[in-house]
């Protein structure tokens, strides 16, 4: 379960970095209250792994799950350029968090 809530909060926060962009400096309302809503489920989130799983672990695919969707979603809307070494790095961190999945 720990590991389904961490996943789960790893893409709350590719939704709140990604509303926090939109937020424009918190000037916009919906972004906003989509940034603080998504960002305290995933800190409760991670929090809640966090006491079945090590902090390292826990963070480290966190971050890690977060980084490689907001990167994705920033390529898929054309946010971002797309170039094969940012691929290849994205695959790299997911290759990462699988890692650190299977040794624990």
């Amino acid at each position: 379960m720990s590991w389904f809530v961490l996943v789960l909060s790893g893409v709350l926060e590719a939704v709140w970095a990604t509303a926090l962009g939109k937020a424009q400096g918190f000037t916009r309302l919906t972004p906003s209250l989509i940034f603080f809503t998504a960002i305290l489920a995933s800190m409760a989130g991670l929090a809640y792994a966090m006491r079945a799983l090590p902090v390292g672990t826990a963070y480290a695919v966190w971050v890690g799950i977060g980084a490689v969707l907001t990167v994705t979603y920033a390529m898929a809307t054309g946010t971002e350029s797309i170039s094969a070494s940012k691929v290849l790095f994205l695959v790299l961190i997911i290759g990462g968090v699988i890692g650190l999945k299977a040794s624990h």
